[in-house]
């Protein structure tokens, strides 16, 4: 299934406790959190955005890739697929987003003995022809 899309979050759960695990609690963000997915094969254009931020990343499945974290340190990795899971290795996490049915589901753990789980969840807005969703969510 392609993750092509506009999604809006639609719950969460242990965000608190994942910005306080890797030091990054100055990043809580209120208000609607939108990701734009443009996917053509391997290569994705993931952007997420709040009021305030807008988050871009690039990268092509299967290839070592630039990325950049919620901070804003750049970092390189090496994006995988298995199994319609994208996993992404973070500096202090690991990311994996899978479509289950028509949302996006994004699982983040820690690294470390004491690790926390965060789970977001997405509901489709639209598909990325509908540009003014995302502009007007924004």
């Amino acid at each position: 299934m392609s993750f092509t899309g506009i999604y809006e979050l639609e719950s969460q759960e242990n965000h608190v406790e994942f910005l306080e695990a890797i030091d990054l609690l100055k990043a809580k963000r209120t208000g609607n959190v939108i990701t734009k997915i443009e996917q053509d094969g391997n290569n994705f254009k993931w952007i997420e955005s709040t009021a305030n931020h807008t988050w871009p990343n690039t990268f092509t499945v299967g290839q070592e890739c630039e990325m950049t974290t919620m901070g804003g340190d750049k970092f390189k990795t090496l994006i995988i697929m298995e199994n319609g899971q994208l996993k992404i290795q973070f500096p202090h996490s690991h990311l994996t987003a899978e479509m289950v049915d028509d949302k996006l589901v994004q699982i983040v753990v820690t690294s470390g003995e004491n690790a926390v789980t965060w789970k977001r969840v997405f509901r489709r807005l639209g598909d990325c022809m509908s540009q003014h969703v995302l502009e007007k969510e924004a």
